[in-house]
C-alpha cells in the first residue's frame, strides 16, 4: 500500500513539473463549494500555451495568469490543459437554502445598551453602509419588534432604527422621560462645539449634509416629537467627534489645520503577521508589498514636513482596532490604509479587475479619496478602478479623516508584474504622498 502510495505520489510531482505551471489557487483537486466561481491563480510558461475548459488563458510577461469559472449547481469539471498534458479539478456546488426572517411585533419595552461604541443602524443587517450612530454604553432605548438577530429600535415618529440583540438588555423597568437640563455653543478658530445635556443618556443620529452636520438626540420616552436638533456648520476640511460624560454630549467639528507642520499623518500597512492579506499569482503576499509602499509614504510625508505615525513598522500581528487607537491617541488627522486588491466571487477580467481603487466611509474623505485616485494612477501608471464607498473598520472613525487605497490587484497577471518592480513601489508611493499633499494645501 506504502509502495503505491510513493509511487502514485513521484507520478503526479513528475507530471505537473512537466506541464511546467505552478498553481496558487485552488488549492485542491477536489472541494465542496458555495462560490459562483472557480478561481485560477498561478504562474505558467509563455510557450505553454495554456486552456481551462477550453478558453485561452493570458499569461503575463512574467508567467502569471488566473482566470475563473463559472461553476453551476452541482458537480462540475473543470480541465486545465497545455501542450503536455491536462489536470482536471471538480467542484461541487451547493446554494445554502435562505429562509426569509419574519418581523416580530411586542409591547414597547425599555432597554439599555451594554457598551460604547455600539451600532445604531437602519436596516437590520450587521453589514454595509447602514450604520447610523455608535451609541454609548448605558444609552436608555424602546424597543418594540425584532428581526433575526436585531431589535427595533424606537426613535420617534415614523423614525426606527435597529441594534443587534446580543448588544442590548431588555428591563422591566417602567417609562420615565429624560429631563433636559441645559444647551450651549462654543465658536473658536478651529473648531465648533455644541453641548446639550439630559438627565439621561439617550440615543442619537448623526447626519453629515452638504453644508452642516445634523445630530439628531431623541427621547422616546417623553413622546414622539421629542427630537433636539443641533445645526453644525461644517469647513470643507473637518473632523468631527462625539462624546457623552454625565448626561452631557458634547459634539465637536473641527477644522482640518491649514500649516502642513501641525497636521498628523497615520499610515497604515495593511495586514501583517499570520494575516497574510491577498495572494498574488506568483506566490507574493500582499502584507509584505502594503509594508514597503507604506515605509515609502512615511519617508516622504516627514520630508514634506507632516508628522507622521506608523501603525506597524514590520511584519507584526495587528488587530484593527489596534491601527484605529494608534492613530487617535497620536491626534492623527488623516489615516491611509495601504493594501492591494483581489477579486471577490465574480468573473475575472484581466483588462477590468486591474489597477487603483480608494475606498472612504465617511463624507469627510471623500474629497481625500478622489485626489488620492487620480495622483496615484498618475504616478504609479495603474488604471483608474474608481473611488467607491465601504465599511471598512479603520477608515469609519470620523474624528480623523479616512481613506483606504487598493494601488494594484494582487490576482491580475498585468499588475503583477508592476508590483513586483521596486521602481513601481516608489512610485506607488509617491502618488499617496501626493494625494496627501495636494488634498491639505
Amino acid at each position: 500500500m506504502r509502495r503505491g502510495f510513493i509511487l502514485f505520489l513521484s507520478l503526479f510531482l513528475l507530471t505537473t513539473k512537466a506541464f511546467g505551471f505552478e498553481l496558487i489557487l485552488p488549492k485542491e483537486k477536489k472541494s465542496i463549494t458555495t462560490s459562483n466561481y472557480a478561481f485560477f491563480v498561478g504562474k505558467a510558461k509563455s510557450s505553454e500555451c495554456l486552456s481551462i475548459n477550453g478558453q485561452s488563458v493570458y499569461t503575463a510577461s512574467n508567467g502569471a495568469f488566473a482566470h475563473s469559472v463559472k461553476l453551476k449547481e452541482g458537480e462540475n469539471r473543470v480541465v486545465l490543459k497545455t501542450a503536455y498534458g491536462l489536470v482536471i479539478y471538480k467542484f461541487y456546488k451547493t446554494t445554502p437554502e435562505v429562509q426569509p426572517i419574519p418581523t416580530e411585533d411586542f409591547e414597547p419595552a425599555k432597554a439599555y445598551v451594554n457598551k460604547d461604541n455600539t451600532p445604531l443602524r437602519s436596516t437590520p443587517v450587521d453589514t454595509g453602509l447602514n450604520r447610523i450612530s455608535h451609541l454609548f454604553g448605558g444609552t436608555h432605548i424602546i424597543v418594540n419588534g425584532s428581526k433575526g438577530s436585531f431589535y427595533r429600535v424606537v426613535l420617534g415618529k415614523d423614525k426606527i432604527a435597529w441594534i443587534a440583540k446580543k448588544d442590548v438588555t431588555i428591563t422591566s423597568e417602567s417609562f420615565c422621560p429624560a429631563d433636559f437640563i441645559d444647551m450651549d455653543s462654543e465658536r473658536y478658530k478651529n473648531a465648533i462645539i455644541q453641548t446639550i445635556t439630559f438627565s439621561k443618556k439617550l440615543p442619537y443620529t448623526i447626519e453629515d449634509g452638504e453644508k452642516e452636520i445634523i445630530f439628531r438626540v431623541y427621547n422616546p420616552e417623553l413622546s414622539e416629537e421629542s427630537v433636539y436638533n443641533l445645526n453644525i456648520p461644517k469647513p470643507e476640511k473637518y473632523t468631527y467627534t462625539v462624546n457623552l460624560e454625565d448626561g452631557k454630549y458634547t459634539f465637536k467639528v473641527r477644522k482640518l489645520p491649514e500649516d502642513i507642520k501641525d497636521i498628523t499623518v497615520a499610515v497604515d500597512a495593511g495586514h501583517g503577521g499570520m494575516e497574510k492579506g491577498a495572494v498574488g499569482c506568483l506566490g507574493d503576499e500582499e502584507k509584505t508589498i502594503n509594508l514597503k509602499i507604506a515605509q515609502q509614504v512615511a519617508d516622504m510625508l516627514l520630508d514634506k514636513g507632516f508628522n507622521v505615525v506608523m501603525t506597524r513598522e514590520c511584519d507584526a500581528d495587528l488587530p484593527l482596532q489596534d491601527r484605529i487607537d494608534i492613530a487617535t491617541k497620536n491626534d492623527a488627522d488623516i489615516f491611509v490604509s495601504i493594501h492591494l486588491n483581489s477579486i471577490g466571487d465574480i468573473p475575472m477580467d484581466i483588462h477590468k479587475n486591474k489597477g487603483t481603487s480608494v475606498y472612504y466611509f465617511n463624507n469627510n474623505a471623500k474629497q481625500l479619496a478622489e485626489v488620492m485616485e487620480k495622483e496615484v494612477t498618475n504616478s504609479a501608471g495603474t488604471r483608474d478602478d474608481e473611488v467607491r464607498t465601504a465599511s471598512f473598520a479603520v477608515i469609519r472613525p470620523t474624528n480623523y479623516i479616512g481613506v483606504l487605497v487598493e494601488a494594484a490587484y494582487m490576482t491580475n497577471p498585468m499588475d503583477s508584474v508592476l508590483y513586483r518592480n521596486d521602481k513601481w513601489i516608489t512610485k506607488a508611493a509617491k502618488g499617496i504622498t501626493n494625494g496627501i499633499v495636494r488634498f491639505c494645501k
